[in-house]
């Protein structure tokens, strides 16, 4: 029996590659009537980060804060992210942006947070763009590796339009 695909996962760094990653899996969800899953993954703070924190912000409250901002933040820069994305799509493929049935940001360590959503989504594809500098087999990124090594579906890795 083939594969019937239902549900993609595009994982994205908000660079420009991954727009032109979203647009092949759009045109993937189009023809075969998926639904996308769009997320974005923010890796949690250092422990150098959490010391300066603690150095600069002496009161938890205060720094507990801080660290809701920065997800806040984030947040809003997935959101504007996706506003422009769709903004660049011409009619027919604006309709095949409301394919995209969720958008996300998670905290955690990028591989294995996507890896993990990807199976919680029941996905049968993920979809991600390459690092947009570099030379060799570096262009491709670290956690693009390491979805690629560990993956059990799929991945798709859409290369840097030059």
């Amino acid at each position: 029996m083939l594969p019937v695909l239902k549900d993609i996962l595009f994982a994205t760094d908000l660079s420009a590659n991954a727009d032109n990653a979203l647009r092949h899996a759009l045109g993937l969800a189009k023809q075969t009537g998926a639904k996308v899953h769009v997320l974005h993954v923010t890796e949690p703070l250092s422990q150098d980060a959490i010391v300066t924190l603690r150095m600069f912000m002496q009161d938890d409250a205060s720094r507990e804060k801080a660290i809701k901002d920065r997800h806040a933040s984030v947040k809003e820069l997935l959101k504007a992210n996706q506003q422009a994305f769709v903004k660049t799509l011409s009619g027919d493929d604006k309709a095949a942006y409301e394919l995209v049935t969720s958008v996300e940001l998670v905290d955690g360590h990028a591989a294995e947070t996507i890896l993990k959503r990807a199976k919680e989504l029941d996905c049968g594809l993920i979809v991600m763009g390459t690092h947009e500098q570099g030379t060799g087999h570096t262009f491709i990124g670290t956690v693009v590796k390491r979805v690629l090594r560990r993956s059990s579906i799929p991945t798709m890795v859409v290369p840097h339009l030059a």
